[in-house]
């Protein structure tokens, strides 16, 4: 019987309301896009079972409202969360100048070890809108606004036409692994015996 480690791994998706936050969970966990928009009130969860390389991983992606009323919810919310996701909208200025403040906040409200080091994934979003004629925020534009919080990950997204959704959340997935990796000294519980053939080598994100 193989003695596999099952990961619970907690993923904050951060954002303005209307960006997309709920569609591209709900493409990657149910492979399902619906046209009609319903506000997330509060904060919403789903889970999704993958493997990647010998550990099973449950990433319990949460989908907390982009209304600023629902911010207050948030501090139980952000705790514990593995990997902070910031989604904007490509064609929606406005959601793209957003993104210094839920970065700000999920820090605030989180307060992970080293706020330097907690990984952060930027998704922009809707980049099938009108065959890409409507976008307003520049790949460019997002690349460096990346940049400037440390070299974030970076993935341009369609919820809708399903396009680079899963890349996006394995790397997510990934990310938020290497990290909870680098937590685990904080969490003193009963010594594992792991047989050295399922441990995993190689730490980052291959994306």
């Amino acid at each position: 019987m193989s003695l596999r480690r099952r990961t619970l791994l907690k993923v904050i998706v951060l954002g303005d309301s209307g960006v997309g936050k709920t569609s591209l969970m709900n493409q990657y966990v149910h492979n399902k896009f619906s046209q009609q928009y319903k506000a997330t009130i509060g904060a919403d969860f789903v889970t999704k079972e993958l493997q990647i390389d010998d550990r099973l991983v449950t990433l319990q992606i949460w989908d907390t409202a982009g209304q600023e009323r629902f911010q207050s919810l948030g501090v139980a919310f952000y705790r514990g969360a593995d990997c902070c996701v910031l989604a904007y909208d490509v064609n929606v200025m406005r959601s793209f100048d957003s993104l210094d403040t839920w970065h700000e906040e999920f820090l605030k409200q989180a307060n992970p070890p080293d706020t330097r080091a907690f990984p952060f994934i930027l998704l922009g979003n809707k980049i099938d809108i009108d065959g890409g004629n409507s976008r307003v925020v520049s790949e460019k534009k997002a690349n460096d606004w990346c940049a400037s919080k440390g070299n974030i990950p970076y993935f341009e997204t369609s919820a809708k036409e399903d396009y680079n959704v899963d890349a996006a959340f394995l790397c997510i997935a990934k990310t938020a692994l290497a990290n909870e990796r680098e937590q685990d000294i904080y969490f003193q519980g009963i010594p594992e015996a792991v047989p050295e053939s399922e441990q995993s080598g190689g730490g980052g994100c291959a994306c």
